[in-house]
Order: structure tokens, then C-alpha cells, then sequence
């Protein structure tokens, strides 16, 4: 199958997680990924581990977000490298970076400069919080971006204080704001034939996440979001039964629904809460009476009362459930990807279907400029 993205060449010099998901986001499409890296040490994503597993030298996550590349060595303060990444850029459809405000400028690769060595490149930029206002210079890291957002105010109850996700939000949703600005960049340049500069902010990647509870926000008095004092709740603007419930033996969810429904079919009377108003305003109340109720029965006991009858509930499954169920089997989204020396690694495919066609590579990230000398020859970037 011809991928998508098959002959555009993307020059990533983003590092860290956000500009590296889209570049593995393209390159699952079908682009030439190549990574602008310093010689010998590369980006210095390479070093940043989750539970400090390294594989071949380089951070698990390097390899996860990175695989399906090729590194290109190149000291930017040297005139001879960047003459050479100068002239790689002229025959490239994309580059990417994510330094802070300035540093482009420094190098002499900001958008103007490059404009001047390709006409038609589609210039990509990631910022902590923009190029400009009091933040611009801030360090531009998911946690801190979570923090300023609002975001921590979401999740758990109402006497947590601020709860950060356990994942890196702000990061994977800007890689993929980032590969939307991108694509959309690449069809103008289609109709107009000139370059086109997308930014993307993981600030604005968080609240553009929230748009619902921000609109509700900003339509509702302003008032602040009302998490519940019932543990499992997980949202502060849905009403009861919405929420994870303890059972007998684990847990059950329970999505939005008719309430008097689910009270009959569980076993508890809620006709006192006639008015859809009460379900929010009462809302810990009615969730005790479920939780309550809940607990008396196992959850796949809970499963084959409710699932009959339409109602909108589901197991909670952990890693280990979920990996094996054969759900997840059926999807195909595990692969595995090939390291030197004939190890595997284990990780996901890209979640998108092309003409039916599931996104494979076992293709492993690269080590620092192990494409360099290769590259140099394909683009005659060493020639006078």
C-alpha cells in the first residue's frame, strides 16, 4: 500500500515528546522522517526515562515516539553543518522545532531565513505557552503547563486539591494539534504554491483539551468546577450516576442514562429525585445510594443485569486485563519493533486505518547520525 505521506521529507528539530509524536505521527503516514541532532549525544530526549528503562543507550520513551526515523548529525554553530542542513532544507516539504522563542534566530533558521533558502516549506513551531506575553520564556513542561491551565481541577474529589493526569496530556494533545496544523498547511501550499508557518502552544493544546468545561466556564457566571465528594466520580460537570463504582469484587462504571432506569434495575428507589436538575444538584447524595447497592454483587453479575437492558456501563479493567482481553487482540495495536542486534521491542502501531490497512513499522528509532553519511549522498549535500 502507498502510504499517504509517501515522498514528503519532514526535517524534525524538535526534542522531548510533543514535536517528536507528530514526526512519528507523519512518519507512521508514510513521510520521510529525518532528526537534526547534535553529533554524538543527538537530541536530549535520548535521556529522558520513564521508571529509568533505557534500551540500547536510549530512554524507552525516545524509542517509543521515535521509531520509523532517521538522525541526521549536524552542530548548528558549525558554518560547515549548517551550510549542509542549509541545503537539506532546500529540498525538504517540512521542518519542526520546538526551541524556545529566539533561538531560530540565533542559528539563522527562523522562518524569514528559511523562507529565503525554500519558498514552499512548511514551517512548524512548538512553544511552551507562544512567542509572545510574560510566559513566553517560561520552560515549556507538561506538568507546568497542566498546573496554569486549570486542568488539575478536574479530577478526583473535591477536598484532593489540584490532581495531575498520570500521562503527558499537554504533550501528546500539541503533537497533535501539531500534525493537524501541519496537514492542513501542506493543502495550502497546494492551492498557493508559498510557504506557510504553523504554531501551536502546548497552553493552548490544554485549553483548547478543557473547550467544554472553559465554555461552560465562561457562560455560567464563571463559576469554578464542582467536583463531587464521592470517590470515582471523574467529572465535575456531568450529573449522577456518571462515575466508578466499587462492587463485590472490583469496580463498574457507569456512563450517562435515564437515573430512575438504572435505580430500578440495580434495586434502588430514586423516584424522590423526579426533576433532571436534582440529578446534578443531589448528585453525591444519589451516588451513595447507588455505591451503596453497588457493592452487594460482583461486577460481571452487575454486567449481565445491565447491559440487557441499554444501559451504558462497563468493567474497569488494569494494564494487565485490558492487554489480554480479546478486545484488544482483535484491534492488532500492539507491533513490534526491531532493534540492532535482533532484540524486539514491544509498543503500539498508529491507531489510524488507511483503505482498510493497518499502519505497521518495525522500523527502530536511530541512534545519533546514523543516517548522516547516507543522507549527505542522497541530497549532495557535501558537494561544492
Amino acid at each position: 500500500m502507498v502510504k499517504p505521506l509517501e515522498g514528503l521529507v519532514v526535517l524534525e528539530f524538535s526534542q522531548f515528546m510533543a514535536g517528536p509524536t507528530a514526526g512519528l505521527r507523519l512518519a507512521d503516514l508514510g513521510a520521510r522522517v529525518i532528526k537534526i541532532e547534535r553529533p554524538v549525544k543527538g537530541e536530549a530526549g535520548r535521556q529522558i526515562a520513564i521508571r529509568n528503562i533505557f534500551v540500547n543507550g536510549d530512554s524507552l520513551v525516545f524509542h517509543t515516539i521515535n521509531r520509523n526515523k532517521e538522525s541526521y548529525a549536524a552542530d548548528l554553530k558549525d558554518p560547515e553543518d549548517l551550510e549542509r542542513v542549509k541545503k537539506l532544507i532546500a529540498q525538504a516539504d517540512v521542518i519542526t522545532h520546538n526551541f524556545r522563542p529566539g533561538v531560530m534566530e540565533k542559528i539563522g533558521l527562523d522562518y524569514g531565513a528559511v523562507q529565503a533558502i525554500n519558498p514552499k516549506i512548511i514551517y512548524g513551531v512548538v512553544t511552551g505557552y507562544g512567542s509572545k506575553g510574560p510566559w513566553a520564556s517560561r520552560p515549556g513542561q507538561d506538568l507546568l503547563i497542566q498546573s496554569l491551565s486549570g486542568l488539575t481541577y478536574l479530577s478526583d474529589t473535591q477536598d484532593a486539591g489540584p490532581v495531575p493526569f498520570g500521562l503527558a496530556v499537554a504533550d501528546i494533545m500539541c503533537g497533535a494539534h501539531f500534525v493537524q496544523g501541519i496537514l492542513a498547511a501542506l493543502i495550502k501550499r497546494h492551492k498557493t504554491q508559498k510557504s506557510v508557518l504553523v504554531e501551536v502552544s502546548l497552553l493552548e493544546s490544554v485549553l483548547d483539551l478543557q473547550f467544554e468545561f472553559l465554555t461552560t466556564h465562561l457562560n455560567d457566571g464563571e463559576k469554578l468546577p464542582q467536583r463531587s465528594s464521592i470517590k470515582g466520580t471523574g467529572h465535575p460537570y456531568l450529573s449522577a450516576p456518571y462515575g466508578i463504582y466499587r462492587t463485590a469484587d472490583g469496580y463498574l462504571s457507569l456512563a450517562m442514562g435515564n437515573l430512575h432506569k438504572i435505580g430500578e434495575a440495580v434495586g434502588v428507589d430514586l423516584t424522590a429525585y423526579a426533576e433532571k436538575a436534582s440529578w446534578f444538584e443531589q448528585r453525591d447524595e444519589i451516588m451513595q445510594l447507588l455505591a451503596g447497592q453497588l457493592q452487594n454483587r460482583n461486577t460481571a453479575e452487575w454486567l449481565a443485569l445491565l447491559e440487557p437492558l441499554d444501559i451504558w456501563c462497563s468493567d474497569v479493567l488494569n494494564y494487565a486485563q485490558s492487554l489480554h482481553h480479546e478486545a484488544f487482540e482483535a484491534m492488532g495495536i500492539q507491533q513490534h519493533v526491531m532493534l540492532p542486534g535482533g532484540k524486539q521491542l514491544s509498543t503500539t502501531r498508529c491507531p489510524i486505518r488507511i483503505d482498510h490497512t493497518r499502519l505497521y513499522s518495525s522500523v527502530a528509532a536511530p541512534r545519533p547520525g546514523a543516517q548522516t553519511e547516507i543522507i549527505n549522498q542522497q541530497f549532495n549535500l557535501t558537494e561544492a
